[in-house]
């Protein structure tokens, strides 16, 4: 008996549609291939004709400051030191990325900006190294990215630039690295040193460790292999360089480790926390012991030399939440490493004590004292706090605000005061105008441009991500390193473009095929858009509160809210608040309920460390100094901690109600490249 024939029907049609939308998504990733905005070689070649167009060398005086950028290069003029270079850089909008290619001469004195345009000018690029020696600036590789981020180009090309006439040359010799972009360049003597990097080819990324040297004086490159049974860094990018004396110091780093199981390759990304020293007359690496107290893991941190030390400002560390989601917390502490002994340690500012006292003698009467936690009376508070030699007042606070007006400066701080009704069990908490004076700080941020130049540490620019948002900035903040009693900011970061993509076509690339037709037309996401659509402003709001300093006042009234928060809200407040006063350092954040006492015994070696920094003292002076510090940190943290145990509280019991999707970003996300590997 034969087979019967199937009749046409459903099976059929939905195959013919299977087809016909497989053929469509593939035209469309075609069309992605063939988009002129991703022929590199011919926006490249375009902008070579228009660069061979310039004929001399123009200057713009007094220009208005350059647009925002991240992984770009700053650096102090040898001929000026109170000139800043600043070359390069990329900027994503959320929809395209812009690459620059533009030099500017900033005069930090005037506070005036020049624009120069040379004739025969490199390339726009970014994640690029530049040194400077005699009068002369050197550039090396870097990459340049189409706008939708489809395709790269990596560089291998040397440009060097005369400080005093504003020309360019590109040196072409023999047996200079390969191409790579997020290495790292120093100057030792009359020597360029070059380590690490990686190639991205769109099949894979990789990474390197491989050691090139320039001799200025010759006009030659060498690689300088590994000899049989040395030691010797594991390929990355992002790491830190730097020189003392004698030695070349490599810090951290980013890279990535393939592994490959049941026919499934997966990439896991590796934050490298190790430090290593290079002897350049030898050129033998030996591993350095850590000492002290370090900074914990973390990318995209920037460091440079002051002295006898390193210091490390930044960085970004991403934390696994619930869910298979990913938390970043961006950074703003500074470290410093003790260049003589190998030792770490917190870099704490300090506080002249004339100020103090005055700050003291105006607020007595006017402000009470902050609960400590345990709801002790007065008296036996000051018991307590006279154990441990007790100290002063606040110091740093920052918190993130307006992007209009990121990283402002603080006109308003809090003060607590305590009313007992009843039982004592109720707090009132009072924001009020402060006799305290303006507190400035740079928000945390990623790949910042830092330098030092006459004993004052310079920070530029960076990155940060609220939710799915890169936030690119293009503020500069001071900081004199023999002081060290206060940031000033030079210039406030303006407004970042973000444009909010309206149709993901990659998430509808990657949907099954097996989806019905009313799966396709997003049926199934009716809620999250509706959700979506109602939270715009909300996460509107959210992003432009989230990069720059707020008053402490502020802080805790954002926390409380003057109206019911969204879960979402909720979420993204959190974040913002840990993020912006660091507290998953659990050496500077209190435990839930630790009092004063417990958290000072919990973490004195910390504090008494970056106490003696400052005042060098020693014994029971060293102890009071480290309990000044600590009882500052305590008191500053204690109304915003507090809040925040009820708002966590609320979230999670609202959550267990009715689950919903985290803006969080998720493991494995979008991104191609990570920005910490630049």
């Amino acid at each position: 008996m034969g087979k019967k024939t199937k009749k046409p029907g459903k099976g059929k049609e939905k195959t013919v549609k299977k087809t016909a939308k497989a053929e469509e998504k593939k035209a469309r990733r075609e069309s992605k291939k063939l988009s002129p905005e991703d022929d590199i070689d011919a926006i490249l070649l375009n902008i070579q004709k228009e660069e061979a167009k310039k004929k001399e060398v123009h200057i713009e005086e007094n220009v208005p400051a350059p647009s925002p950028r991240s992984n770009c290069s700053l650096t102090v003029n040898p001929l000026k030191e109170t000139e800043l270079i600043l070359y390069g850089g990329e900027f994503y909008n959320g929809n395209k990325t812009f690459v620059y290619g533009d030099l500017y001469r900033y005069d930090v004195e005037k506070q005036e900006w020049k624009l120069i345009s040379s004739p025969n000018s490199p390339p726009p690029r970014s994640a690029h190294q530049a040194v400077a020696w005699k009068n002369y600036l050197y550039i090396y590789g870097g990459e340049f990215t189409s706008p939708n981020q489809e395709r790269f180009h990596h560089y291998k090309d040397f440009w060097v630039l005369d400080l005093k006439t504003n020309q360019w040359e590109q040196l072409n010799y023999k047996g200079c690295p390969s191409p790579r972009s997020g290495h790292r360049m120093v100057l030792y003597k009359h020597k360029i040193i070059i380590f690490g990097g990686f190639y991205d080819t769109l099949r894979e990324v990789r990474y390197f460790n491989d050691l090139h040297v320039f001799d200025l004086d010759q006009y030659k490159w060498q690689e300088i292999k590994p000899r049989l049974g040395c030691m010797w860094p594991s390929p990355r990018s992002g790491f830190q360089f730097f020189v003392y004396q004698d030695e070349i110091y490599l810090y951290g780093g980013y890279s990535k480790e393939v592994s490959s199981s049941d026919k499934k390759v997966s990439e896991k990304g590796i934050v490298h926390s190790d430090i290593w020293c290079l002897d350049p007359r030898t050129w033998e690496w030996n591993k350095v012991k850590k000492s002290g107290m370090p900074p914990g893991p973390r990318a995209g941190f920037s460091m440079c030399v002051h002295k006898k030390r390193a210091l490390l400002f930044g960085g970004v560390v991403d934390m696994e939440m619930e869910g298979d989601l990913m938390m970043s917390l961006f950074l703003n502490e500074i470290y410093g490493f003790q260049l003589d002994n190998h030792r770490w340690y917190p870099l704490e500012l300090r506080k002249e004590k004339a100020t103090k006292n005055k700050l003291k003698n105006k607020s007595d009467g006017k402000v009470n004292d902050i609960d400590l936690g345990n709801k002790t009376e007065p008296t036996e508070r000051e018991n307590t706090l006279s154990d441990e030699d007790e100290g002063s007042d606040n110091d740093d606070v920052d918190m993130d605000s307006d992007v209009k007006k990121m990283s402002v400066n603080l006109h308003k701080n809090v003060s607590i005061t305590d009313s007992v009704e009843g039982s004592g069990s109720s707090k009132n908490l009072m924001v009020q105008n402060s006799v305290l004076p303006e507190i400035v700080k740079p928000c945390g941020r990623i790949n910042s441009c830092v330098v030092v130049g006459k004993d004052t540490l310079y920070i530029y620019g960076g990155m940060m991500e609220i939710n799915d948002r890169e936030i690119t900035l293009d503020d500069l903040y001071a900081l004199n390193l023999n002081k060290l009693d206060a940031w000033k900011c030079i210039i406030l970061a303006s407004e970042s473009e973000w444009i909010e993509a309206s149709d993901n076509e990659d998430e509808e690339d990657d949907e099954s095929e097996d989806d019905d037709d009313e799966d396709e037309d997003g049926d199934f996401d009716s809620e999250d858009d509706g959700d979506r659509t109602g939270d715009e402003d909300e996460d509107l709001e959210t992003t432009r509160s989230a990069a720059t300093s707020l008053q402490m006042g502020d802080a805790v009234a954002i926390i409380k809210g003057g109206k019911k928060l969204r879960r979402k809200e909720k979420r993204a407040r959190i974040e913002q608040i840990r993020a912006s006063l660091g507290l998953s350092d659990s050496q500077r954040t209190p435990m839930p309920g630790e009092s004063l006492k417990d958290f000072y015994k919990r973490t004195n070696m910390y504090w008494q460390m970056a106490a003696y920094e400052h005042t060098q003292h020693t014994g029971k002076e060293l102890r009071k100094d480290g309990f000044d510090l600590a009882k500052d940190r305590y008191k500053e943290l204690k109304p915003i901690l507090d809040e925040l145990a009820i708002l966590e509280a609320e979230q999670k019991a609202e959550e267990e109600e009715a689950p919903e999707c985290s803006g969080s970003r998720k493991k494995g996300g979008k991104k191609t490249k990570p920005s910490s590997a630049k």
